[in-house]
């Protein structure tokens, strides 16, 4: 079934979406204890709503689509990399944002990609609720399966405002996840490559 586009370039929004997320924002608001028809939150339910379905656009996004648009034969065979990616995106626990930067290896099986689709690729799967481990393993996959390459690594590094506003409220913490296939998995020498390579400069 054909996702239902919730969100769209040109930044026209899904109607029925918009009313059913404005009427549970209106609803929050009312049980918070505030007065969603005062004059700084009467258009608050419509900006939260549009906030989300742009936040979540990723849902209707193909990110194998995206690859497949730009995939050229070529015998190069080294790795490529794409580092310090920026990801924002919401975690599906407590619907508050983390972000950080992600990098992106692969190593060619006969074809590449054009570069700016790896970036593109990252924010299908960030644009949506989501944990850390799991977006790692999207991107991974994502890539492993559209360009079948002799390998792929994802490195993620994130702040989490579920910890940094809340729970343990530990300002300065980072999370990292990786997810890693072929060469970077089985090979030393080429994971230790690909981590001094996105440690590099930083």
């Amino acid at each position: 079934m054909e996702d239902k586009a919730l969100f769209n370039e040109e930044h026209t929004y899904d109607a029925d979406s918009l009313e059913t997320i404005g009427e549970g924002v209106f609803r929050t608001l009312r049980a918070l204890g505030e007065d969603p028809n005062r004059e700084g939150l009467v258009k608050t339910p419509e900006r939260v709503a549009k906030a989300m379905l742009f936040l979540t656009q990723g849902y209707a996004q193909d990110a194998g689509q995206i690859l497949r648009s730009a995939v050229f034969e070529e015998s190069y065979d080294e790795m490529i990399l794409v580092k310090d990616i920026e990801i924002y995106s919401m975690c599906e626990h407590h619907m508050v944002p983390f972000f950080g930067k992600a990098h992106v290896a692969y190593i060619p099986n006969g074809r590449i990609v054009g570069l700016s689709k790896i970036p593109r690729v990252v924010d299908v799967f960030a644009r949506r609720l989501q944990v850390q481990e799991r977006l790692t393993i999207q991107i991974r996959d994502a890539i492993e399966e559209t360009l079948r390459p002799q390998g792929v690594a994802v490195v993620i590094e994130a702040t989490h405002l579920c910890m940094v506003m809340r729970g343990v409220q530990k300002q300065n913490s980072v999370t990292t996840t990786s997810s890693m296939s072929g060469p970077f998995l089985d090979n030393t020498h080429t994971r230790a490559e690909f981590m001094r390579l996105i440690n590099h400069g930083s």
